[in-house]
């Protein structure tokens, strides 16, 4: 699958979360496609790193604060000289059980997932419209449709992206702009914290029998993202071997 590619030459995309784990491979994707990226993320020096070694922009912000949302694009758009696509992938984990959970770390999952992806999408907005059109895809979760102990803020952020991505596509659709998003299971950084015998028993509840590749999440953002995918909004595509079956 190395070898499959959707054309973005001339086209700018916009990845948040991008320093490591599937944003990386979304951006390095998309860069491969012939695609302008600006690569987004809240850690500035390995942004600096990964940017520099994909031959990508790097803008370094916090989703959360809606001035820097907002210049990261402008300045996307002045570099580029357009908007095409925004990946809204940028997410934190604040785990504990809902009674030992702080406001801190309620709102700051909150914040990054729920309020990072709704400020992306529109402040994208006036700049798709002025082109005729755009693409957004939104990352949510498995967790966000079942829920996982420890994890009700995250769950809550993620059902909260499914919400919008769906209402999102409808109020957009008008103006040619599709929203759609993926519900992922990737092997990353995260998956390699989980105790062996959870881990064990996680894999083996997957239909495919393993964790995907971050590439895997990226050919099916590159699909959502592409002119052949046109007629595809407000979806949740599960690209996670059969774990929501």
């Amino acid at each position: 699958m190395g070898n499959l590619t959707f054309d973005f030459t001339g086209r700018t995309v916009v990845v948040t979360g991008a320093a490591r784990g599937v944003g990386r491979a979304l951006a390095e994707r998309f860069q491969t496609a012939g695609a302008s990226v600006v690569m987004v993320d809240f850690d500035a020096d390995a942004l600096k790193e990964t940017a520099a070694e994909i031959g990508a922009i790097g803008i370094a912000a916090d989703v959360s604060d809606t001035a820097q949302v907002n210049d990261v694009l402008e300045q996307a758009v002045a570099d580029t000289g357009r908007l095409d696509v925004v990946v809204n992938n940028a997410g934190i984990l604040r785990d504990g059980m809902l009674w030992k959970l702080s406001d801190d770390d309620y709102e700051a999952v909150m914040a990054v997932h729920a309020g990072g992806t709704f400020r992306f999408t529109r402040a994208a907005v006036p700049h798709f419209r002025r082109q005729g059109g755009g693409r957004v895809i939104n990352v949510t979760s498995y967790t966000g449709l079942r829920g996982n102990v420890g994890q009700s803020n995250y769950s809550m952020a993620k059902a909260g992206i499914i919400g919008f991505t769906k209402t999102a596509a409808k109020e957009l659709a008008h103006f040619g702009i599709t929203v759609n998003a993926i519900s992922p299971n990737a092997q990353t950084r995260m998956i390699e914290s989980i105790p062996e015998g959870k881990l064990a028993e996680m894999t083996a509840a997957i239909p495919l029998g393993r964790f995907g590749a971050p590439v895997e999440m990226a050919a099916a953002v590159a699909f959502l993202a592409s002119d052949e995918a046109a007629y595809i909004t407000g979806v949740v595509l599960p690209v996670d071997g059969g774990m929501a079956i």
